[in-house]
């Protein structure tokens, strides 16, 4: 009985591993892009249990192998998120005092979570120089109000749908506009940020669609994707953040990331799992922000709880040049053909976003 369940168990993380090796952009098979973490630890104790009280012959021997062939794939794709991996971004060793930097708090608030004053002291504890919130309502921007005004200026977008947003900015914007790339409710925010000494960034905030497990993901990596062809095509230096409802080692991400140009300064540091922020065992890498090669980082933190089932995260990068960042890989033919056809397939399609009945 006992090898059995090991047999059981091996097989159900090695079927969730092979499972997002198809090139299909549907929930069904995309949902198991998060998991990674989960089928590593299940996997190391299958193996551990096996190599205990396992007899290592018959099913046990069975049971090893699969729990060992998941896990290793795994850590094809989560290895590059720990410190045995080169950093991809390097770090700032200048002054911070003197230097170009730009602060960013990136915070999924949860729509129907009601601790307002959560964030709002986190806000004013972390002092970024531009705050971005996602899922805010009517009520999130009545209460996010008072800390909103100590902001230069704001872009606000509330919506009752779970995709609501709104970016506030400590320095003067330019060029700040609401977009709704694919979906007439599904919104975005670009805008341009002039830091002291006169540099401007261009600042995009994202929160697609999440993946479902009854419906394709065409909403989510088109946009994505489009966003990657906007940023190959950037003259300025160029920040990307937010709640993608994408992992950061997925197909999809590892595209963008090669369309765009950018670079993830998680690569080579840590996973900073920022969902779910409720359950410890459930977590994975949800909430983003990508850069141009022009900066350094000068540090990258997970906030705490703040009510959301996502943790915030901050970040702060320097503006230098960055030479010394390693270069992101090139896209291929693949990504390019099948972005376009993603984008185009998407752009033809009037359908109501996923997940809008989440907080019914």
């Amino acid at each position: 009985m006992f090898s059995a369940i090991l047999v059981v168990l091996a097989a159900i993380c090695l079927l969730a591993t092979l499972l997002p090796l198809l090139p299909f952009a549907h929930g069904m098979v995309r949902s198991f892009d998060f998991g990674r973490l989960q089928v590593i630890g299940i996997g190391t104790l299958v193996v551990a249990a096996a190599l205990i009280f396992g007899d290592l012959r018959g099913a046990a021997l069975v049971a090893t192998g699969m729990a060992a062939i998941a896990v290793g794939i795994q850590l094809v794709h989560v290895l590059r998120f720990t410190p045995f991996w080169p950093r991809q971004t390097v770090g700032f060793k200048g002054d911070v005092q003197s230097a170009a930097t730009i602060s960013v708090l990136a915070c999924n608030v949860k729509q129907g979570n009601r601790d307002y004053q959560k964030v709002v002291d986190l806000v004013r504890d972390c002092k970024p120089d531009i705050a971005v919130f996602m899922e805010t309502d009517q009520g999130w921007g009545e209460a996010l109000r008072p800390c909103l005004s100590e902001f230069h200026e704001t872009v606000e977008q509330p919506q009752e749908d779970s995709y609501g947003m709104i970016l506030a900015s400590r320095y003067p914007l330019r060029d700040g506009e609401v977009r709704f790339l694919l979906n007439e409710e599904v919104p975005s925010i670009s805008c341009v940020v002039t830091l002291p000494g006169g540099r401007d960034v261009r600042v995009i905030a994202l929160h697609p669609e999440p993946p479902l497990p009854n419906r394709d993901t065409l909403g989510r990596d088109a946009e994505i994707l489009l966003v990657a062809e906007e940023a190959r095509d950037e003259k300025m230096p160029l920040i990307v953040t937010g709640d993608l409802n994408d992992v950061a080692w997925s197909r999809t991400t590892r595209r963008f990331l090669r369309i765009s140009g950018l670079l993830d300064p998680r690569q080579g540091r840590g996973l900073f799992n920022s969902f779910d922020a409720r359950y410890w065992f459930l977590r994975w890498p949800l909430d983003h922000i990508f850069h141009s090669s022009e900066f350094e980082l000068v540090t990258i933190e997970r906030q705490r709880f703040v009510g959301s089932d996502h943790f915030p995260m901050y970040y702060c990068l320097a503006l230098t040049g960055g030479g010394a960042n390693e270069a992101p890989d090139a896209p291929t033919e693949d990504d390019i053909e099948e972005a376009d056809e993603a984008i185009k397939t998407e752009k033809s399609r009037d359908r109501p976003p996923a997940g809008t009945d989440w907080e019914e």
